[in-house]
Formats: structure tokens, sequence, C-alpha cells
């Protein structure tokens, strides 16, 4: 029979620029692909990642190789998993992986949600992300949201509490996460990290670089610290623990559902508390990881917000709260394709 597997190219152009620690972007650059058999087509997009030594070529190019060898395959949808992960955990795997699950729900007539037997979506509160900017132009920033639940504010080491500060004078009933992405030391950590707890601050995210955070195990923090960079799949658990208290699970670190889904489940039984994150893309990439906001103590999923146009059946996101999948996108028999 064989499956055909087609790998596209797509640019989202940002509301605005878009900071954080390491840089910034003013689009979005995905890669979308789609899965066939003989009657059913799912699909899926990923977000190639510079800082995992990503870029739309490489994670093309992964896909495509994939592609070759489903061309003639004649086994079941057990094998050709088993295929997609031949590829490293990434933005590759993760465009497959989520396109197979939407493939399958097409040919077994029920949602992926039923398939992983998990609790129907309910709305949830979404954290909204602020990019780093001056003080001023951050608050206000924070004042547009118009004083959502949780925002997640990107911070690198410069005037850490002048700026949060700021924010939270503009947004004082809002909880707030902040992401160093990797951007901090250890000596701003514990600087900061009392003051920010007063400012309302519940999370502090990836504040060490990944592979330099062994000062964590000896400092107990005032804010709960999350594994971002530092978490990819459950190979990582165990060097987390003692060191994080949450783990942020992203699609295009983890290769996909298949692995998210397993990496949630784990951590839980290893006492981490589990937040839910992504790349900026538009819904269809937020939308399998959202089937899991039910065991998620913070849920970021807000990067259709970024963009200045997103997909036909979107997530709805309203003062901060997003509303579930709509069948119409991903995951369900019903789901359209729409490049």
């Amino acid at each position: 029979m064989g499956y055909q597997v087609k790998a596209y190219q797509q640019a989202f152009p940002l509301k605005s620029v878009f900071r954080i620690a390491r840089g910034a972007k003013t689009q979005a650059d995905v890669v979308v692909v789609t899965l066939s058999d003989e009657a059913h087509t799912g699909w899926a997009e990923s977000v190639p990642y510079a800082r995992y030594q990503e870029s739309v070529q490489s994670v093309l190019a992964q896909v495509n190789e994939v592609a070759k060898s489903l061309a003639d395959f004649e086994g079941d949808v057990s094998g050709i998993s088993a295929l997609i992960n031949t590829l490293p955990s990434g933005a590759a795997r993760n465009a497959l992986d989520c396109a197979l699950w939407d493939l399958k729900a097409k040919k077994q007539g029920k949602s992926v949600a039923d398939m992983l037997s998990l609790n129907t979506p309910a709305p949830c509160v979404t954290a909204q992300t602020l990019s780093i900017d001056t003080p001023e132009a951050m608050a206000e920033a924070a004042k547009a949201l118009g004083h959502p639940p949780m925002i997640k504010v990107k911070l690198d080491n410069q005037d850490i509490i002048t700026k949060m500060s700021a924010i939270h004078q503009a947004s004082p009933d809002s909880q707030f996460i902040v992401d160093a992405n990797e951007g901090w030391s250890i000596h701003d950590l514990k600087a900061c990290g009392d003051s920010l707890k007063a400012l309302n601050v519940v999370l502090i995210e990836q504040p060490l670089p990944a592979g330099e955070d062994e000062d964590l195990l000896h400092y107990s923090s005032p804010v709960s610290l999350c594994a971002d960079e530092s978490c990819h799949t459950r190979e990582e658990l165990n060097y987390l623990k003692d060191r994080y208290d949450v783990v942020n699970i992203k699609l295009d670190k983890t290769g996909g559902l298949s692995e998210a889904f397993l990496l949630a489940q784990e951590a839980q039984a290893m006492g981490f508390e589990i937040m839910l994150g992504c790349m900026v893309g538009s819904s269809l990439a937020m939308a399998p990881i959202s089937l899991l906001t039910d065991c998620a103590k913070y849920v970021d999923l807000d990067g259709p917000l970024l963009i200045k146009t997103d997909r036909e059946n979107g997530f709805d996101i309203n003062e901060g709260v997003m509303q579930p999948l709509k069948n119409m996108l991903w995951g369900s028999p019903e789901s359209q394709i729409s490049l």
C-alpha cells in the first residue's frame, strides 16, 4: 500500500517583535507535515528551533528521509511509529508523530483523546507572554492584556526586579511565570528569589543553562523552579530530580505526543508538577499537547496569540482562558486539512 508524506515550510508573521534572552524574531517559521494512506490524511505542525541545532531545512530533510521508507511500507501503524522513532527527539519526529495520530483518528473513527483514554479537555487558564523590553514597555504590554490570571514574562538578567515591579504594578492581581531562557547565574537567582515571590511570581523557568545547573542541588528556592531546556524526554528525569520542581513538556522537544504523554505520566509518578509549553506557532502546533491540560498545573500555549493570523478552527483564548481543541482542527475523524 505505502504511505505518502509531504512536508511544507510556512511562515507566520508575528504581531510584534518577540524577544527572549537569546534573541528576537519577527515571524514563526514552521514545518507542516501530511501523512496519507489510500483513504485518509493526517497532518501536524512543528517548529524547528536553532537552540537545538535545528532549521527548517534540516527538519525537512529528516522528514523526507522517513518519507522514502514509508513510500513502500506495507506494515501496520505500529511499524510506522517504529520508523518515526528512529529520528532523534525534536521537530521532525514531532511533526511525523502527531500527523500519524491524526491519521489514526480518521482510520479508527475516534478521537486521539479517546485512544489515549484521556479526560475530555475542559477550558483552562493559559499564560500570556511578554517579551523582553524596557520596564515601561513591559508594564504597558501587561496592562494591555487586561489583567489575565497568568502572565509569562521573558527576562534576561538585566533589571530583573525593576521590570517585574513595573509589570506587577500594571497587573497586580495576576500571577507570573518568569522565563530566563538559561540567561541567569545562580547569583542572579539567589539575589532576586525572595523579591520575585513578593511580586506574585509563582514559577521561575530555566534560570541556569542546561547542564550547568548543579548549584540548584544546594539551593532552596522560595519560588518553584521549572526545567525547560533541561528537559526533553523521560531520559532526563533522574537528572532533574532535586534540581527542579516542575518540568515543561513541549512537543518539539519530546518528538511528539507519544513521548509527551509518557513523559507526563512518569514525571508525575516521580513527584514533578507539569507545565505544558510551546514554541511560537499556530493552533495546529498546540493541538496535540492541549489534550494533556488535565494533568498540568501550568499551561503556556499562547503561541496563536503571538501571530498575526491563525489557522482556521484555531483555539479560542479570551482573558487568559483557553477553550478546548476543536474537532475540525486536529485529532478527530472530523479534522480538516487546510494548508
